[in-house]
């Protein structure tokens, strides 16, 4: 009954953007189960990423405790949220690369498309609270009270609100500038810098395989952007002016960021009790201002921000805003190493359909640093079965 009420309330809001609606009811099912009763330990930050067992520990503890129904719905939601999220990674890196070098009459900014993103997954945000708190009135206090009474803390997420839409907008520059699939490789290094400043920030340890993971990852993206650089594609983003090492400069500096936003981020989770959805109606709002004079200072004038908008930019945009709530679903509901499988497979989709979108000429070389990129992922997500101690009965 609440929720059908959430939703007949919620509608006329979401008529204007029937995307956004879509999505909205896509995640606000995927949460039933949490206001059913399995709650499951594991929010979506950087700490089930560095530390694997956490996320499938909590999992196994209390998906066990469960019924069986519950079980295999809880096993449904983990692996189609799997899904989506290979497919969107996949086609985000193949639409950005797209939509930045396509044959058109009039350029999009790709600072508006950012902003465009953050204002989407702002409602979405917003849907989601409402639903959690169990009514629009109910949401719209819990927010006011959350983001505007409690001004100190809502200040607390300017810094990685501010750091995400620089990194989005690297983003765009790098997938200009690179291929689809070497862009796919290339951010992976996120792992190695989230570790960094993991190690560094909140002196955390990491195990023997997951030092050796990194090293391998670092290599298996050198191998790559070497064979990058000797390879030639011929496709039609070749006419447009671009450059390898802005390319992979701009994904560096965004690795880095989302690294130390990420460590962030976890920190001012872990130190209250709001949800993630809370935290990102705050980081949404406060991405606006900062996202919005990233597009000043790029064009001077807030007239024709929709210039170049056409139907294939919107559905981008919804593309990137719904990235990061699959994410914190995955998280939820999935373990490491499954994350680490979507992954693999997307960078694998991405260098597929580059050969034949693209003209990506696919080396041995490239093949091989691919490899152990993927290779990497999956040892970095690696957790050792614990022994099982037998007891023997005395007679």
């Amino acid at each position: 009954m609440l929720r059908q009420v959430y939703i007949v309330c919620t509608r006329p809001c979401l008529d204007a953007a029937p995307g956004v609606y879509v999505f909205t009811n896509f995640f606000q099912y995927l949460m039933n189960p949490v206001r059913e009763g399995l709650e499951l330990e594991g929010a979506p930050t950087p700490e089930t990423e560095l530390n694997p067992e956490l996320n499938m520990d909590n999992i196994s503890k209390k998906s066990h405790s469960q019924s069986p129904n519950k079980r295999v719905k809880f096993g449904y939601i983990k692996y189609v949220s799997l899904i989506v999220l290979t497919v969107q990674n996949a086609a985000l890196g193949l639409s950005m690369r797209h939509a930045k070098t396509r044959d058109v009459e009039e350029k999009f900014s790709s600072a508006a498309a950012v902003v465009m993103a953050e204002i989407v997954k702002l409602v979405i945000c917003i849907c989601l609270v409402m639903h959690e708190s169990g009514g629009v009135k109910t949401g719209v206090q819990s927010m006011y009270s959350t983001v505007v009474l409690n001004i100190k803390d809502t200040v607390r997420v300017c810094v990685p609100s501010f750091l995400y839409i620089l990194q989005n907008n690297l983003l765009y520059v790098s997938a200009a500038n690179l291929d689809a699939a070497t862009y796919q490789v290339t951010y992976q290094l996120k792992l190695l810098t989230t570790a960094f400043f993991a190690v560094i920030v909140l002196k955390r340890q990491l195990k023997k395989w997951q030092w050796g993971a990194l090293g391998l990852l670092a290599a298996g993206v050198a191998v790559v952007q070497l064979s990058s650089t000797d390879a030639k594609s011929s496709n039609s983003g070749d006419k447009l002016k671009q450059s390898k090492l802005i390319g992979f400069s701009a994904a560096l500096a965004a690795c880095f960021i989302s690294g130390f936003a990420g460590i962030y981020f976890e920190k001012v989770l872990k130190e209250s009790d709001i949800s993630v959805w809370m935290r990102n109606v705050q980081l949404s709002l406060l991405s606006l201002p900062f996202g919005t004079g990233t597009y000043l200072i790029q064009e001077g004038t807030l007239n024709n921000m929709f210039k170049g908008f056409d139907g294939f930019i919107w559905y981008l945009v919804i593309l990137q805003a719904a990235g990061g709530l699959i994410v914190a679903v995955v998280v939820k509901y999935a373990d490491n190493i499954l994350k680490g499988f979507a992954t693999s497979v997307a960078i694998i989709i991405s260098c597929v359909v580059s050969m034949y979108l693209f003209s990506f000429v696919l080396t041995v070389q490239f093949a091989f640093g691919t490899a152990m990129v993927i290779g990497s992922i999956f040892l970095y997500g690696y957790v050792p079965k614990k022994p099982v101690r037998r007891t023997s009965l005395s007679v």
